[in-house]
Protein backbone atom coordinates (compact mmCIF):
# COMPACT_ATOMS: atom_id res chain seq x y z
CA UNK A 1 0.00 0.00 0.00
CA UNK A 2 1.62 3.37 -0.93
CA UNK A 3 1.41 5.94 1.38
CA UNK A 4 -0.37 8.89 0.77
CA UNK A 5 2.63 11.40 0.66
CA UNK A 6 3.82 9.56 -2.43
CA UNK A 7 1.36 11.78 -4.77
CA UNK A 8 2.26 15.81 -5.15
CA UNK A 9 -1.19 16.73 -3.14
CA UNK A 10 -0.74 14.31 -0.32
CA UNK A 11 2.36 15.47 0.46
CA UNK A 12 1.48 19.28 0.08
CA UNK A 13 -1.15 18.36 2.68
CA UNK A 14 0.99 16.45 4.61
CA UNK A 15 3.86 19.57 4.76
CA UNK A 16 0.85 21.84 5.58
CA UNK A 17 -0.08 20.12 8.68
CA UNK A 18 3.36 19.46 9.75
CA UNK A 19 3.62 23.44 9.41
CA UNK A 20 0.64 24.56 10.99
CA UNK A 21 1.45 22.46 14.05
CA UNK A 22 5.47 23.82 14.07
CA UNK A 23 3.81 27.15 14.30
CA UNK A 24 2.14 27.21 17.79
CA UNK A 25 5.47 25.15 19.45
CA UNK A 26 4.97 21.69 18.51
CA UNK A 27 7.78 19.74 17.24
CA UNK A 28 6.21 17.91 14.60
CA UNK A 29 8.88 16.97 12.65
CA UNK A 30 10.34 15.40 15.89
CA UNK A 31 7.28 13.41 17.03
CA UNK A 32 4.72 12.74 14.16
CA UNK A 33 5.11 9.72 13.17
CA UNK A 34 4.31 10.46 9.46
CA UNK A 35 7.03 12.63 9.40
CA UNK A 36 9.05 10.03 10.37
CA UNK A 37 8.17 7.64 7.70
CA UNK A 38 8.26 10.28 4.82
CA UNK A 39 11.95 10.96 5.70
CA UNK A 40 12.49 6.88 5.35
CA UNK A 41 10.10 7.23 1.86
CA UNK A 42 12.52 9.96 0.50
CA UNK A 43 15.82 8.03 1.39
CA UNK A 44 14.65 5.25 -0.65
CA UNK A 45 13.44 7.69 -3.71
CA UNK A 46 16.54 9.57 -3.66
CA UNK A 47 19.04 6.61 -3.29
CA UNK A 48 19.81 6.25 -7.07
CA UNK A 49 20.53 9.56 -7.05
CA UNK A 50 22.88 10.26 -4.16
CA UNK A 51 24.38 7.61 -5.21
CA UNK A 52 25.29 8.87 -8.78
CA UNK A 53 27.00 11.74 -7.11
CA UNK A 54 29.11 9.46 -4.83
CA UNK A 55 27.14 10.95 -2.01
CA UNK A 56 25.66 9.22 1.05
CA UNK A 57 21.25 8.44 0.98
CA UNK A 58 21.32 10.57 4.07
CA UNK A 59 22.91 13.62 2.70
CA UNK A 60 19.73 13.48 -0.23
CA UNK A 61 17.21 12.98 3.21
CA UNK A 62 18.39 16.02 4.53
CA UNK A 63 18.45 18.05 1.36
CA UNK A 64 15.37 17.08 0.98
CA UNK A 65 14.22 18.08 4.22
CA UNK A 66 15.18 21.67 4.17
CA UNK A 67 13.63 21.94 1.15
CA UNK A 68 10.30 20.51 2.70
CA UNK A 69 10.27 23.11 5.44
CA UNK A 70 10.13 26.19 2.76
CA UNK A 71 7.05 27.84 1.61
CA UNK A 72 7.83 27.51 -2.32
CA UNK A 73 7.27 23.56 -1.77
CA UNK A 74 3.88 23.75 -0.11
CA UNK A 75 2.96 26.15 -2.72
CA UNK A 76 4.45 24.61 -5.87
CA UNK A 77 2.51 22.86 -8.42
CA UNK A 78 4.23 19.81 -8.15
CA UNK A 79 5.90 19.75 -4.46
CA UNK A 80 8.10 16.43 -5.43
CA UNK A 81 9.64 18.03 -8.49
CA UNK A 82 11.18 20.94 -6.56
CA UNK A 83 12.22 18.78 -4.12
CA UNK A 84 14.18 16.56 -6.33
CA UNK A 85 15.60 19.74 -7.88
CA UNK A 86 16.49 21.15 -4.61
CA UNK A 87 18.15 17.49 -3.58
CA UNK A 88 19.99 17.38 -7.19
CA UNK A 89 21.61 20.94 -6.58
CA UNK A 90 23.02 20.18 -3.41
CA UNK A 91 23.96 16.66 -4.06
CA UNK A 92 26.37 18.41 -7.24
CA UNK A 93 27.95 20.85 -4.05
CA UNK A 94 28.58 18.01 -1.98
CA UNK A 95 30.65 16.55 -4.76
CA UNK A 96 32.45 19.52 -5.74
CA UNK A 97 32.88 20.24 -2.85
CA UNK A 98 34.74 16.65 -1.90
CA UNK A 99 36.73 17.12 -4.61
CA UNK A 100 37.74 20.55 -4.43
CA UNK A 101 38.38 20.19 -0.86
CA UNK A 102 36.69 23.53 0.19
CA UNK A 103 32.49 24.02 1.74
CA UNK A 104 29.68 23.31 0.03
CA UNK A 105 28.76 26.76 0.13
CA UNK A 106 31.92 27.80 -2.02
CA UNK A 107 31.62 24.90 -4.25
CA UNK A 108 27.96 26.67 -5.25
CA UNK A 109 29.97 29.32 -6.71
CA UNK A 110 30.22 29.78 -10.75
CA UNK A 111 33.84 30.59 -10.35
CA UNK A 112 34.51 27.75 -7.97
CA UNK A 113 32.52 25.09 -9.75
CA UNK A 114 34.88 25.61 -12.91
CA UNK A 115 38.23 24.36 -11.59
CA UNK A 116 39.02 20.64 -11.42
CA UNK A 117 39.49 18.70 -8.64
CA UNK A 118 42.45 18.95 -6.42
CA UNK A 119 45.12 16.20 -7.19
CA UNK A 120 48.61 15.30 -5.20
CA UNK A 121 51.20 16.18 -6.72
CA UNK A 122 52.47 12.83 -8.36
CA UNK A 123 49.18 11.79 -8.47
CA UNK A 124 48.71 10.70 -12.62
CA UNK A 125 52.54 10.30 -14.62
CA UNK A 126 51.00 13.39 -17.24
CA UNK A 127 51.11 15.89 -14.37
CA UNK A 128 53.80 15.34 -12.83
CA UNK A 129 55.89 15.49 -16.13
CA UNK A 130 54.56 18.54 -17.04
CA UNK A 131 55.46 20.13 -13.44
CA UNK A 132 58.85 19.06 -14.20
CA UNK A 133 58.97 20.86 -17.38
CA UNK A 134 57.95 23.86 -15.82
CA UNK A 135 60.30 23.74 -12.93
CA UNK A 136 63.03 23.09 -15.76
CA UNK A 137 62.10 26.24 -17.56
CA UNK A 138 62.22 26.22 -21.32
CA UNK A 139 63.83 24.35 -23.56
CA UNK A 140 67.10 25.73 -25.44
CA UNK A 141 66.08 23.38 -28.82
CA UNK A 142 63.10 24.82 -28.77
CA UNK A 143 62.74 28.60 -28.02
CA UNK A 144 59.51 30.57 -27.64
CA UNK A 145 58.75 32.56 -30.95
CA UNK A 146 59.51 36.23 -30.96
CA UNK A 147 56.86 38.56 -30.95
CA UNK A 148 56.42 40.10 -34.03
CA UNK A 149 58.55 43.34 -35.45
CA UNK A 150 56.04 46.63 -35.78
CA UNK A 151 55.98 48.60 -39.25
CA UNK A 152 57.42 52.02 -38.68
CA UNK A 153 54.97 54.63 -37.18
CA UNK A 154 52.83 51.51 -35.60
CA UNK A 155 52.55 51.25 -31.73
CA UNK A 156 52.29 48.48 -29.73
CA UNK A 157 49.06 47.59 -28.10
CA UNK A 158 48.67 48.45 -24.48
CA UNK A 159 48.75 45.39 -22.50
CA UNK A 160 46.49 44.91 -19.34
CA UNK A 161 49.46 45.85 -16.77
CA UNK A 162 49.99 48.90 -18.62
CA UNK A 163 46.10 49.66 -18.44
CA UNK A 164 46.31 48.84 -14.88
CA UNK A 165 48.76 51.30 -13.53
CA UNK A 166 47.20 53.59 -16.17
CA UNK A 167 44.03 53.44 -14.65
CA UNK A 168 46.07 54.00 -11.10
CA UNK A 169 47.70 57.01 -12.35
CA UNK A 170 44.23 58.34 -13.15
CA UNK A 171 43.26 57.90 -9.79
CA UNK A 172 46.26 59.57 -7.93
CA UNK A 173 46.09 62.22 -10.85
CA UNK A 174 42.22 62.94 -9.49
CA UNK A 175 42.76 63.00 -5.19
CA UNK A 176 43.61 59.42 -4.50
CA UNK A 177 46.08 58.83 -2.51
CA UNK A 178 48.52 56.45 -4.37
CA UNK A 179 48.87 53.44 -1.55
CA UNK A 180 44.59 53.36 -1.95
CA UNK A 181 44.49 53.40 -5.03
CA UNK A 182 47.04 50.89 -6.08
CA UNK A 183 45.89 48.69 -3.40
CA UNK A 184 42.25 49.01 -4.22
CA UNK A 185 42.83 48.44 -8.60
CA UNK A 186 45.48 45.51 -7.74
CA UNK A 187 42.64 43.75 -6.06
CA UNK A 188 39.81 44.64 -8.44
CA UNK A 189 42.61 43.25 -11.13
CA UNK A 190 43.32 40.31 -9.21
CA UNK A 191 39.68 39.02 -8.80
CA UNK A 192 39.24 39.75 -12.14
CA UNK A 193 42.27 37.77 -13.46
CA UNK A 194 40.95 34.57 -10.99
CA UNK A 195 37.10 35.12 -12.42
CA UNK A 196 38.05 35.31 -15.62
CA UNK A 197 34.80 37.43 -16.46
CA UNK A 198 34.02 41.34 -16.02
CA UNK A 199 30.63 40.18 -14.60
CA UNK A 200 31.78 37.61 -12.50
CA UNK A 201 33.96 39.58 -11.01
CA UNK A 202 31.73 42.56 -10.38
CA UNK A 203 28.69 40.49 -8.96
CA UNK A 204 31.80 38.55 -6.65
CA UNK A 205 33.47 42.60 -5.87
CA UNK A 206 30.07 43.52 -4.96
CA UNK A 207 29.50 41.54 -2.54
CA UNK A 208 33.17 41.43 -0.90
CA UNK A 209 32.81 43.32 2.30
CA UNK A 210 36.14 42.05 4.00
CA UNK A 211 37.78 43.47 0.88
CA UNK A 212 35.91 46.55 0.92
CA UNK A 213 36.63 47.34 4.60
CA UNK A 214 40.29 45.95 4.19
CA UNK A 215 40.16 49.24 1.98
CA UNK A 216 38.62 51.67 3.51
CA UNK A 217 35.62 52.43 1.24
CA UNK A 218 31.97 53.00 2.28
CA UNK A 219 29.34 51.04 0.25
CA UNK A 220 28.77 53.91 -1.79
CA UNK A 221 32.63 54.89 -2.85
CA UNK A 222 33.27 51.01 -3.44
CA UNK A 223 29.89 50.45 -5.89
CA UNK A 224 31.59 53.64 -8.05
CA UNK A 225 35.04 52.46 -8.13
CA UNK A 226 33.55 49.03 -9.55
CA UNK A 227 31.29 50.39 -11.93
CA UNK A 228 33.96 52.69 -13.00
CA UNK A 229 36.76 49.89 -13.49
CA UNK A 230 34.34 47.23 -14.66
CA UNK A 231 31.68 48.74 -16.66
CA UNK A 232 27.90 49.51 -15.32
CA UNK A 233 27.09 45.65 -14.99
CA UNK A 234 23.32 46.93 -16.50
CA UNK A 235 22.51 45.23 -19.94
CA UNK A 236 20.84 48.43 -21.04
CA UNK A 237 24.50 49.90 -21.31
CA UNK A 238 26.21 46.54 -22.33
CA UNK A 239 27.39 48.78 -25.65
CA UNK A 240 27.98 51.69 -24.07
CA UNK A 241 31.78 52.79 -23.08
CA UNK A 242 29.71 53.24 -19.40
CA UNK A 243 29.07 49.71 -19.45
CA UNK A 244 32.84 48.34 -20.66
CA UNK A 245 34.60 50.12 -17.73
CA UNK A 246 37.60 52.45 -18.12
CA UNK A 247 40.02 49.00 -17.54
CA UNK A 248 38.81 47.74 -20.81
CA UNK A 249 38.85 51.27 -22.77
CA UNK A 250 42.64 51.50 -21.90
CA UNK A 251 43.31 48.17 -23.18
CA UNK A 252 41.54 48.88 -26.34
CA UNK A 253 43.40 51.63 -26.55
CA UNK A 254 41.56 54.62 -25.69
CA UNK A 255 43.45 57.78 -24.11
CA UNK A 256 43.80 58.75 -20.85
CA UNK A 257 43.41 62.17 -22.30
CA UNK A 258 39.95 60.84 -23.46
CA UNK A 259 38.60 59.53 -20.54
CA UNK A 260 39.39 62.49 -18.33
CA UNK A 261 37.32 64.94 -20.99
CA UNK A 262 34.02 62.95 -19.15
CA UNK A 263 33.66 65.94 -16.17
CA UNK A 264 31.20 63.20 -14.64
CA UNK A 265 33.85 60.27 -14.60
CA UNK A 266 35.85 63.25 -13.34
CA UNK A 267 34.00 64.05 -10.84
CA UNK A 268 32.90 60.46 -9.36
CA UNK A 269 36.55 59.33 -9.38
CA UNK A 270 37.19 62.14 -7.04
CA UNK A 271 33.98 61.62 -5.10
CA UNK A 272 34.89 57.99 -4.31
CA UNK A 273 38.36 58.15 -2.58
CA UNK A 274 38.61 57.35 0.28
CA UNK A 275 37.74 59.54 3.39
CA UNK A 276 40.31 60.19 5.57
CA UNK A 277 41.84 61.39 1.81
CA UNK A 278 39.56 63.51 0.69
CA UNK A 279 40.52 67.38 1.37
CA UNK A 280 38.39 69.19 4.11
CA UNK A 281 37.63 72.99 2.05
CA UNK A 282 37.50 75.34 5.09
Amino acid sequence: MSASFATPEGLRALLQRLHDRESVGYWAWRQDPEAERLMQFTIRKYRSLARAHNCESEDSAYAAFEAMRSRAVRCADDPWAVITRAVQVSLIAEERAAGLLCSTAQARRREVMRHHDARRFGEDETGFLELLAESRGPSTADPAPAAPRLEPGVTAPTTAFEALNLVISMFVALGWPSGSATCTLDYIATRLMEAGDRHVAHAYLRRDLAGRVALDLDRDSWATVLRIVLGNPDKAAAATRAGVGVLAMLVCDWKVVDLLADDGLVVEIRDSAPKVARRIDV
